[in-house]
């Protein structure tokens, strides 16, 4: 899938999350997916150890324009002129996502890709000294999942620890609007859908449904 840059978005996304007086202003697509980069890299991460071991050959580093579409998919979009945002929140500390390609931030902020679902644009936020990440996430949450514009929001937060903030975020929503949030086993539930967040991660990664067959 090829990348290319996309004028003044990036800009904007930055001027929202660094100066909470704006956040309203920013212009959201009906599409968004919010995510934890930190998080998502790791489960990544251990999904490549586990499976290595099991099939007995390499994992690619999964493929972030494939990952995105599955997410997409998942989340209830399908094939069609869509334009979707995707931003990922990332420590300071932190340049790249050591498990996707591309992964590093200064390679995704700003960019943006086409394909049978439509325009995805994405953007990376760093978390800076003054909020910590998980305020950052909620608050971020909140905003978009509240913007009138927004139909369809996909969340990937860290769910092993604020997943229940994520509940509370979501939980006066209008409930009109297409909420998924993916997790790594079923949780309990909200007004919004649940995905278990390994499926999309596997077909990224290259992991085939045959080769897990043949291991049963």
């Amino acid at each position: 899938m090829r990348f290319y840059f996309f004028n003044l978005y990036n800009f904007f996304i930055l001027c929202f999350f660094t100066t909470f007086a704006r956040m309203n202003d920013v212009k959201w697509s009906e599409s968004v997916i919010l995510v934890d980069a930190d998080y998502v890299d790791k489960v990544a991460f251990d999904l490549t150890v586990n499976f290595e071991r099991m099939l007995g050959r390499r994992i690619p580093q999964a493929d972030m324009a494939q990952w995105l579409e599955c997410v997409a998919l998942d989340g209830g979009l399908r094939e069609g002129s869509h334009q979707t945002q995707a931003v990922f929140i990332h420590d300071k500390g932190h340049q790249q996502l050591d498990n996707f390609h591309p992964g590093r931030y200064s390679e995704l902020d700003g960019q943006a890709f086409s394909g049978r679902l439509g325009e995805f644009l994405l953007s990376s936020v760093t978390v800076e000294e003054l909020v910590t990440k998980d305020d950052l996430f909620i608050d971020s949450l909140q905003v978009i999942a509240n913007a009138a514009e927004v139909k369809k929001l996909m969340v990937i937060a860290d769910s092993e620890h604020i997943y229940n903030k994520v509940r509370e975020a979501l939980h006066d929503v209008d409930p009109d609007k297409h909420i998924t949030v993916f997790t790594m086993q079923p949780m309990p539930s909200g007004n919004y859908r649940q995905e278990i967040l390994g499926y999309s991660l596997m077909a990224a990664l290259g992991i085939h449904s045959e080769e897990l067959n043949k291991m049963s």
